[in-house]
């Protein structure tokens, strides 16, 4: 279910701080640059409304729905304001369940082999490598050799444009942004700009990687 969103553009968007009367305006400018995907994390103020507005505005085409869920209650009302996505900080099979029952997108996080594989066997239609760097892109190159390739892997936490290329060669499938795309007081125009960063960055790292691929098998 996840992957047909991710595959025009395989960046998540995380709203951390935002308010819904700019949530439109911040939705627009990063469908506009490519963006599928939008988790509006539920430590936001009011994010619900958020959530609701960004559904509203944006509509079926995108994936929108909730970070930071603790609780089958919080999967219950991201469902009724028309949210589709449900992302956790943590390995919970009782809270994926409750997310596929629902009929959402469910990704949880996880530091370990040991929750990518619970999280697998709870429904998980992909898995959130939080925080990215206790794991590093060598970890997550060990992961790959046991985890099933169809399966996205999105690091989060600290990524930047620059800093993607490590992660695409170690497996990465794709990456979840968060205060170097949106912050509470960055506008919609800067988060164009960096919205457009973002996809031209991973289009180029995934390019180089592919051709460098491609180099060593001539």
């Amino acid at each position: 279910m996840l992957r047909r969103w991710l595959d025009p553009l395989p960046l998540v968007a995380i709203l951390r701080g935002i308010c819904p009367d700019e949530a439109a305006a911040v939705g627009h400018a990063l469908a506009e640059a490519g963006f599928r995907v939008l988790e509006v994390p539920l430590n936001s103020p009011q994010p619900f409304e958020s959530i609701r507005r960004l559904t509203q505005s944006l509509g079926v085409d995108y994936l929108i729905g909730a970070g930071t869920v603790k609780t089958q209650a919080e999967v219950k009302e991201v469902a009724a304001v028309g949210g589709r996505l449900i992302v956790m900080p943590h390995t919970d099979s009782t809270l994926i369940r409750a997310a596929k029952k629902a009929g959402m997108v469910c990704v949880p996080g996880v530091t370990t082999p040991t929750e990518a594989f619970a999280a697998m066997a709870a429904g998980a239609d992909g898995l959130k490598l939080f925080p990215a760097h206790q794991v590093t892109p060598e970890g997550l190159k060990a992961w790959s050799a046991v985890l099933p390739q169809a399966l996205p892997v999105l690091p989060v936490g600290g990524i930047t444009p620059d800093n993607m290329a490590p992660w695409i060669e170690a497996g990465a499938q794709g990456f979840g942004i968060g205060a170097a795309l949106y912050a509470p007081g960055v506008d919609s125009a800067e988060v164009a700009l960096r919205a457009h960063a973002f996809a031209q960055a991973f289009a180029q790292a995934r390019l180089a990687i592919s051709t460098k691929s491609q180099g060593h098998r001539a």
